[in-house]
C-alpha cells in the first residue's frame, strides 16, 4: 500500500484537513480550488489548468468580476430573507453563516475587497437599513416583496382615507361653530337696543311705560285687556329667548362630549395600538409562498398558541397538521355578515364583536361588540386588519 492511498492515515489526515474552512488569500475562484497553504497555492498557480482559466478571464475580466459580485450579493440577500428577515444584526454574524457553505463565492473574487465595502454598498443601494456602531456594522433586511409592498400601498391608502374623514368632521364642526356665533350676535344687539331705549324713556319720564302692540283706538273697558296682551307678548319673546339660550347650551356640551369621546377613543387607538396581533382562538390564512409546495398556501387553519407574540402555532383545518408560521405570513380572515370576530388591533383589542356590513371600496366592516365593558357599541369603520374570525 502506496504513501498516499485511500486508507493510510496520510490520506485520512488530508481529507480531515480539507473538510473545514481554509484561508481567503489560497482559494482560486476559477479553478474552485482551495490550498492548505501558500506553497500549494503556489504551484496551483503554476499548473496547466489554472493557466487556461487565466486565459479565459483575461479575455473580459470585467463581465466575470461583475457576474461573482452579482451571484455573491444574491446569495447573502437571500440568506438574510431565510434567516434574518425581521431582525437588526451584525454583518459579521451573517457573513459567517454564508461561509459555512464551502462552495460560496468568495469575496476576493468580487468587486468589494471588504466586508465593510459591501455593507456600505448595500446601504447606499437600499437594500439593507445599515448602522455603524462601536460593536461594528449593523444591518437590517428591507423587504421588497410583491406582496408586503401592496400590503403597505392599502394600509396607507387607508390612513389617507381616514385623514381626509377627519379633515371633514372638523370642517363641519367649524362651520357649525361659526354658525351659532352668527345666530347668537343678532339676537344680542337686538336685547341691548331694547335695554337702551328702556333706560333711555325711563330717565326722561321716571315712569315705567308699557307698550301696547298692534292696537289703535282703545276705549275704558278695553285698556285691562290690552295691557294683558302686550304683558303676554313680551313674556312669549323672553321664554323664546331662554329656549334659545338653553338649545345652544345643550349643543355647546353636546359638542364638548364628542369631542371628549373622540380624544378618548384617540388615546384608547394610541395606546393599544401594537405590532403584533395573533392571538389563541382566531382563523388566519397562511400566505407563504414557501409553503406552496406542501399545499398549505392560502388555506386556512386555527391559531392554538402565540410564541413570542410574533409566531403562531397554527392547526390546519383540513389536514390537522400543526405549523409554526410568523405573523407577517399570515392573513386575517372575514366571516359572513352576522359572524363572530374578535377585535385583534386597536383601540377595542380582545373584544368579541359581530359583523354587520362591509364597506369593500374603503376596505373597512361595521361591527357591534358583544359583552365586557363596551356592550353593544357600534363601531361604524374598523379596518380588515384589525378583526379576524372566531373559531367554533
Amino acid at each position: 500500500m502506496g504513501k498516499n492511498d485511500f486508507l493510510t492515515p496520510k490520506a485520512i489526515a488530508n481529507r480531515i484537513k480539507a473538510k473545514g474552512l481554509q484561508k481567503l488569500r489560497w482559494y482560486c475562484q476559477m479553478c474552485q480550488k482551495q490550498c492548505r497553504d501558500e506553497n500549494g497555492f503556489k504551484c496551483h498557480c503554476m499548473s496547466e489548468s489554472h493557466q487556461r482559466q487565466m486565459q479565459i478571464f483575461g479575455q473580459n475580466p470585467d463581465r466575470m468580476v461583475s457576474g461573482y459580485s452579482e451571484e455573491f450579493e444574491k446569495n447573502f440577500l437571500d440568506l438574510m430573507k431565510r434567516s434574518h428577515r425581521f431582525s437588526r444584526v451584525a454583518a459579521t454574524v451573517v457573513y459567517n453563516e454564508f461561509i459555512h457553505d464551502r462552495h460560496h463565492v468568495h469575496m476576493n473574487s468580487t468587486q468589494w475587497a471588504t466586508l465593510t465595502e459591501f455593507v456600505k454598498y448595500l446601504g447606499r443601494t437600499g437594500k439593507c437599513k445599515v448602522e455603524e456602531t462601536p460593536k461594528g456594522w449593523f444591518i437590517t433586511y428591507i423587504d421588497r416583496d410583491s406582496e408586503t409592498i401592496f400590503k403597505e400601498k392599502m394600509k396607507n391608502k387607508r390612513i389617507k382615507l381616514d385623514m381626509v374623514e377627519e379633515e371633514k368632521q372638523e370642517r363641519e364642526i367649524q362651520k357649525q361653530i361659526e354658525k351659532a356665533e352668527q345666530l347668537r350676535t343678532p339676537l344680542e344687539s337686538e336685547e341691548n337696543v331694547k335695554k337702551a331705549v328702556t333706560k333711555e324713556l325711563n330717565l326722561e319720564s321716571g315712569v315705567k311705560i308699557g307698550f301696547s302692540l298692534g292696537v289703535g283706538n282703545v276705549s275704558k273697558g278695553e285698556k285691562g285687556e290690552s295691557s294683558n296682551t302686550s304683558r303676554m307678548v313680551f313674556e312669549e319673546e323672553e321664554n323664546d329667548k331662554k329656549n334659545k339660550n338653553e338649545r345652544k347650551e345643550n349643543s355647546g356640551r353636546k359638542n364638548a362630549l364628542e369631542e371628549l369621546m373622540r380624544e378618548e377613543e384617540k388615546a384608547k387607538e394610541r395606546s393599544n395600538r401594537k405590532d403584533y396581533w395573533l392571538c389563541e382562538g382566531i382563523v388566519v390564512k397562511v400566505m407563504s409562498k414557501a409553503l406552496a409546495q406542501k399545499g398549505y398556501y392560502k388555506q386556512k387553519g386555527v391559531v392554538r398558541k402565540a410564541i413570542d407574540r410574533y409566531v403562531g402555532e397554527i392547526e390546519m383545518l383540513e389536514s390537522k397538521h400543526v405549523l409554526r408560521v410568523d405573523q407577517e405570513e399570515l392573513e386575517t380572515v372575514i366571516p359572513q355578515i352576522g359572524g363572530m370576530v374578535r377585535i385583534v388591533n386597536g383601540a377595542y383589542r380582545g373584544s368579541n364583536a359581530r359583523l354587520l356590513g362591509v364597506d369593500t371600496e374603503k376596505f373597512c366592516a361595521k361591527v357591534q361588540t358583544e359583552k365586557g365593558v363596551y356592550d353593544g357599541r357600534v363601531l361604524k369603520a374598523i379596518e380588515y386588519e384589525d378583526i379576524c374570525k372566531v373559531a367554533q
